[in-house]
């Protein structure tokens, strides 16, 4: 990793990112159109589904400041750091609202680490997407249950993997699958921070533009691509948790396990 100068290592996210781009106030204007249509369309059945990461607290404001009737929820998956943890109060005090916390089933998880060990991420990307599905994607189903549209914070321009990210998507359970910033830039994101004083995660300002499990993350270099710092022992085409890839899945029988369901069953065989 190439080492950080004393100018670089002072300066905040909002500070290195935060820039006024042309068409930045009809992207927020957008953003808030879709956000209201599904609000008025699924109501009281949607969800924003925030990672707590720098996109999902400018929709988590987005939601407050227009006091849009849409849940907000965040999984809670064990492993977390400690500033991420400390966001959800923060959030929950600055906006006067109620986060949702879903965790995964504590006998499930110590089970799990008495077989695998509490390093077992490293040894393959099996056992890694073992724990993601065990800690994120068993309590998502939870989190999604009787839902019948959920909001994220992808965006185009956080990988290679999510270029074509739609507004709007089906999942496998035939839920709606909102994307508002889909074409939002880094830019975008962190102007909108810094011009609405939105709380974030202090680990952004250490370099962690991307935001997981404590074991699962570290700070990048700068010039480094934004998601090096996820599961950075493994190869990129691998570098998802399964939570916005479910709907690449086959389709599942109606008497037979959600996705989610089943890979947390897997993980703890």
């Amino acid at each position: 990793m190439n080492p950080l100068t004393p100018s670089a290592r002072e300066t905040t996210a909002v500070q290195r990112h935060a820039r006024a781009t042309p068409g930045h106030a009809g992207r927020v204007a957008a953003a808030l159109e879709r956000l209201e249509q599904a609000a008025a369309a699924h109501a009281p059945r949607i969800v924003l589904a925030t990672s707590l990461g720098a996109e999902d607290m400018v929709l988590t404001d987005l939601i407050a400041r227009h006091r849009l009737p849409i849940a907000v929820a965040t999984l809670d998956t064990g492993a977390l750091h400690a500033e991420t943890l400390a966001l959800v109060a923060q959030a929950e005090s600055h906006y006067g609202l109620a986060i949702e916390r879903f965790a995964p089933a504590a006998e499930a998880v110590v089970n799990f680490v008495r077989r695998h060990g509490e390093r077992s991420m490293y040894e393959s990307i099996e056992q890694r997407k073992a724990c993601c599905a065990l800690r994120k994607l068993e309590p998502l189903a939870r989190l999604l249950a009787g839902r019948t549209a959920w909001v994220t914070g992808l965006r185009r321009a956080q990988s290679a993997a999510r270029a074509e990210v739609p507004f709007e998507q089906v999942d496998e359970s035939g839920r709606v699958k909102l994307n508002p910033l889909a074409d939002w830039s880094d830019a975008d994101v962190w102007h909108y921070i810094g011009e609405h004083g939105v709380p974030y995660n202090p680990l952004h300002d250490r370099f962690f533009p991307s935001i997981g499990c404590a074991p699962c993350t570290r700070a990048v270099a700068l010039g480094e691509d934004p998601r090096a710092g996820r599961w950075w022992w493994e190869q990129e085409g691998a570098k998802e948790c399964g939570l916005h890839v479910a709907q690449a899945l086959p389709q599942h029988r109606a008497d037979a396990p959600a996705p989610a369901e089943r890979l947390a069953a897997e993980a703890q065989a």
